[in-house]
């Protein structure tokens, strides 16, 4: 399984945004900033409170809209294009869709 975490704060719906790639599915994890744990990117924000999890095949025929869609709904487009950018990068080359 591949993991990354996106610590984006107040450009964020709850200012953090994790992704767990396994197998062909991709799961993006909303979570509420733990300030318990710091305000810096720095800040261990593994055991967050989720607000949101959804999880898309990733060789569905509209798996790169929906993902497009969500993390538009949690941030900004630039940051959207850049945790796609990653998930891309990251699937196994057989599963990897005609996007």
């Amino acid at each position: 399984m591949k993991t990354k975490t996106w610590k984006l704060g107040e450009v964020c719906k709850g200012g953090v945004i994790t992704v767990e790639i396994k197998d062909l599915n991709i799961t993006i994890i909303g979570k509420e900033w733990d300030y318990s744990k710091g305000s810096r990117k720095s800040s261990n924000q593994s055991n967050a409170k989720e607000f949101t999890r959804t999880t898309v095949r990733s060789t569905g025929s509209n798996a790169e809209n929906e993902l497009d869609m969500l993390l538009c709904d949690l941030t900004t487009s630039y940051h959207s294009g850049n945790i796609i950018k990653w998930i891309k990068s990251k699937l196994p080359f057989a599963s990897k869709p005609m996007w």
